[in-house]
């Protein structure tokens, strides 16, 4: 027996010892973020399955994970040699998880999730669904601890303040425009979960979570004060007296539910969507619920002037350290030992030498040959492969400076390439340079725009398994929204808002040939304001990723006079942005991958 099945089967006896006939376990924390600290791993713990989305039902006689498009290839492959079967999302004949549940459990029968990792609005569904039947919910008991014996503590990372000339708004402005959305809602109060929404309203930075600079905390906002709830001894003595000059409280990270038990106010604004189901139920049943989306996911989407600024001159700064290391991945390979591994502490290297680097803004994809047909790829000693002087490596990588986060894929040709992995290169980079070029009418969302990328691709029977483009944070998370770029509207996913002047988006189109290759290229674009004609504003983006494509796997014929005259406006743009910020020598590297076509 593997380890996984060594664990599935302590759960199980847990489960008997509770009355409990089936767990489901979800990826997320008490925030409900997208990537999560070591101690909420719970469902990687037990399932073995790494991503960074999918959710678990465990059985005494079965154990599921379902998991959307991106991980079909991993999941498939982390839990070939376990017990745990793999629900393809969307897939025919897959069951969504509600409809196993409804189908698994019989009248009588106990379901259980930690209220604190899922959403009240996804309790009540299942609260609902499992009265109907007949059968309970109970969510009182801590199985993953009972399970979990060696489970790593609460990260508590110092917090630190980001200055407003990095952020370019004082967190008492930001406060009053929130109070100002409040008074318009009529809620008197406003609980915020989720970490980027609260760093950015405090101006905090912290290190609670790998590649999101975020604090574990909770935000309570009144009319007169607001309540930081988070680890009193992460707060040093010069922050602490500063929040509360802004009439920010502090409190301990565990008393939020507490704190909401006796509140006064009459009504508070909570996204029932957004917040964990133990919060929701921690509130008086007095007081109104106004059930809204919060407005400082908006708010912190729509860069200010600085921010933008800022943001250019990151990825300047970025742009310069991943052209160096394209060049010397290019120089090396096949003369030197290079693995997906020792390529992306290299680049880390590289970006470490930029003024203001922070980190890395998520878990580096070098993914050479068939990995790289694994979207969300992450190399590991026992998956670390060779490069070798021919084909494509896929490098997803980002930096967090304090002037911003960047977010970059370039795929790199390290030798000869078939004629497949031609057109398919020029396909994906069409519908890029498409995306990166579209006008519009105010208004427009994501799901308006999304077919731009994918056209060159559905025009013969092709796609990719993903969205095209996810918002992007200043000096927060790398995935951020509520713009993005996808076909359809996605079940708890909150990325179809109208793009405004200031935001921050990905245009990643690709495409995966399993076991073969995989490409994808991508730059962060900011939404501007284009001309004004017959009263209607039109949008526009402009690129802020300033690194070349690359030209060796471009075949000319498929990609058109059109298109070649954009991807020579980008170059030229990467050419004259870039240069400052090379040494001669790397000029004249960038002037050859940046030539015309």
């Amino acid at each position: 027996m593997n380890i996984i099945d060594e664990r599935l089967a302590s759960l199980r006896k847990v489960m008997k010892k509770n009355g409990i006939d089936a767990c489901y376990i979800p990826t997320d924390d008490c925030h409900l973020s997208e990537y999560v600290g070591d101690h909420f791993k719970f469902r990687k713990f037990i399932t073995g399955f790494t991503g960074s989305a999918g959710s678990a039902v465990i059985t005494q006689d079965e154990a599921c994970l379902w998991v959307d498009g991106r991980y079909f290839i991993q999941g498939e492959e982390q839990t070939r040699d376990s017990s745990v079967m793999l629900m393809r999302m969307g897939e025919p004949g897959v069951p969504e998880i509600h409809s196993y549940l409804d189908s698994t459990l019989r009248k009588g029968q106990c379901l259980w999730f930690d209220a604190r990792t899922i959403s009240r609005t996804d309790e009540k569904r299942f609260a609902e669904e499992m009265e109907r039947g007949g059968r309970t919910v109970k969510t009182d008991v801590d199985l993953a601890s009972e399970v979990w014996t060696d489970r790593p503590p609460l990260s508590c990372a110092p917090v630190w303040e980001l200055d407003v000339k990095w952020c370019g708004e004082s967190r008492r402005d930001k406060l009053a425009r929130i109070r100002e959305k409040m008074k318009e809602k009529g809620a008197e109060g406003i609980v915020l979960p989720a970490l980027d929404d609260i760093a950015w309203v405090l101006n905090v930075r912290g290190n609670d979570v790998p590649c999101n600079p975020v604090v574990l905390s909770f935000l309570y906002i009144g009319m007169d004060k607001a309540v930081f709830f988070v680890q009193k001894q992460a707060i040093n003595e010069k922050l602490f007296r500063n929040l509360l000059e802004d009439s920010v409280e502090c409190r301990e990270y565990s008393e939020i539910y507490s704190f909401l038990r006796s509140i006064k106010e009459k009504s508070v604004w909570i996204s029932e969507d957004q917040v964990n189901a133990k919060i929701a139920l921690s509130i008086p049943e007095d007081v109104r619920i106004i059930n809204e989306a919060a407005p400082v996911s908006l708010m912190k989407a729509v860069k200010n002037p600085v921010e933008m600024q800022n943001m250019a001159k990151a990825h300047l700064l970025d742009g310069a350290a991943v052209f160096r290391f394209i060049v010397w991945l290019k120089q090396n390979v096949g003369r030197i030992r290079i693995t997906e591994i020792s390529a992306a502490e290299k680049l880390l290297t590289l970006r470490r030498a930029q003024e203001n680097f922070m980190g890395e803004s998520f878990e580096p994809i070098i993914a050479y040959g068939p990995h790289a047909a694994i979207c969300h790829y992450a190399a590991t000693p026992e998956t670390d492969a060779e490069l070798q002087p021919k084909g494509f490596v896929l490098a997803d990588t980002g930096g967090q400076y304090l002037l911003g986060t960047t977010d970059i894929t370039r795929t790199i040709v390290l030798g000869p390439v078939t004629d497949e992995e031609k057109k398919f290169f020029t396909l994906v980079l069409k519908g890029h340079l498409h995306l990166m070029d579209a006008v519009f009418r105010e208004g427009v969302t994501g799901l308006n725009l999304d077919y731009t990328a994918r056209e060159p691709l559905w025009s013969i029977g092709c796609d990719y398994n993903h969205g095209t483009g996810h918002g992007v944070g200043y000096f927060l998370n790398v995935h951020e929204g509520p713009n993005g770029f996808r076909w359809r509207e996605m079940a708890g996913r909150s990325d179809t808002a109208a793009f405004e002047e200031g935001m921050i988006t990905s245009d990643e189109p690709g495409y995966y040939a399993e076991g073969k290759f995989g490409i994808r290229h991508e730059n962060l674009i900011l939404c501007k304001k284009a001309e004004k004609k017959d009263n209607i504003q039109f949008m526009k983006f402009e690129p802020l990723t300033m690194v070349p494509f690359d030209l060796e796997a471009v075949d000319r014929n498929l990609l058109g006079d059109e298109d070649a005259g954009r991807l020579n406006r980008y170059h030229r743009q990467v050419f004259d942005s870039l240069s400052p910020y090379l040494t001669e020598v790397e000029k004249g590297y960038l002037a050859e991958a940046t030539r015309q076509i």
